[in-house]
């Protein structure tokens, strides 16, 4: 009796030191509404919500805001393999700082090994469109500096993307 009394002891401890300290969607959540809140007031200032179309997933919306500039042509479908060719600039949108700029060349990427960001966003426009995503850190770099690009943790980005080509 004491054997099995020794044994539920020990599943108790066991269980109490598995509880959740770090509640990690609640904390994702917790900065997509700080991130939202900035986004909105960035459009605000510089006139542009009107113009900006929210980005749902299966009816929830993602915060990422997306402002298409020229639609583009052609049948192209996305899928996660898709290659796509495009230029872009990534501007920190806390400081409007420009981080990258492909201004000079033109890499292709596949879209399901970009940020998540583009991968909702970028599908929004065809070949030859323009596309410019507001884009809470969540979908970006989340709570990860990236010290190569002088982002800081849970960095808000602007992209401003041009679709040169989609090859599936």
């Amino acid at each position: 009796m004491n054997r099995i009394l020794l044994f539920f002891l020990f599943l108790c401890v066991c269980f109490a030191g598995c509880s959740k300290t770090n509640d990690v969607p609640a904390q994702i959540r917790a900065q997509l509404a700080i991130d939202d809140k900035l986004i909105a007031d960035y459009l605000q200032t510089n006139g542009l919500s009107s113009k900006a179309t929210v980005i749902d997933s299966a009816g929830v919306s993602t915060g990422i805001r997306y402002i298409i500039d020229t639609l583009g042509s052609g049948n192209d479908l996305y899928t996660s393999s898709t290659q796509i060719t495009v230029g872009y600039n990534a501007i920190l949108l806390t400081t409007g700082k420009v981080v990258v700029s492909t201004d000079q060349f033109h890499p292709s990427y596949i879209l399901g090994q970009t940020i998540r960001g583009w991968q909702f966003g970028v599908p929004k426009v065809k070949k030859g469109g323009t596309i410019t995503l507001y884009l809470p850190s969540h979908y970006a770099y989340g709570p990860f500096a990236q010290p190569t690009l002088g982002l800081p943790a849970n960095a808000l980005l602007i992209f401003k993307i041009k679709v040169y080509d989609i090859t599936n």
